[in-house]
């Protein structure tokens, strides 16, 4: 094998390059996926007594969202560190932490807004 082909071993790398990436993928749309029920269940049972109970109910699925897309952010992260890119263009570990403050800001402001806002 001459010494511009990547070996077995380099194209492995680059596969689980592409599968972290995924996994994060994924991991985001589990967020997404707990802002929608958050919100949905808000608006869906803001008639529920007490009060506060569909509020408390749906910023626990808002503070899911951020939990899970700050652990999948930590993860990939890692494995991003770990790893070095030999035929693919890997995500940069900015890009991540900058969707997951962007998802997690959402979250939170969601949350805010579903106690202040009338």
């Amino acid at each position: 094998m001459s010494d511009d082909q990547p070996s077995r071993n380099d194209l492995a790398e680059d596969r689980t390059i592409l599968a972290n990436e995924r996994t994060y993928g994924s991991w985001m749309r589990t967020s997404l996926a707990c802002i929608a029920i958050g919100i949905g269940f808000q608006r869906l049972f803001s008639e529920l007594q007490p009060e506060w109970l569909p509020r408390v109910i749906a910023t626990g699925f808002l503070l899911l969202a951020v939990i899970v897309i700050v652990l999948a952010e930590r993860r990939s992260s890692a494995v991003l560190r770990r790893l070095n890119p030999h035929m693919v263009a890997s995500a940069q570990v900015m890009n991540l932490r900058l969707f997951t403050a962007l998802v997690s800001c959402g979250a939170l402001a969601l949350a805010v807004a579903i106690w202040f806002v009338r």
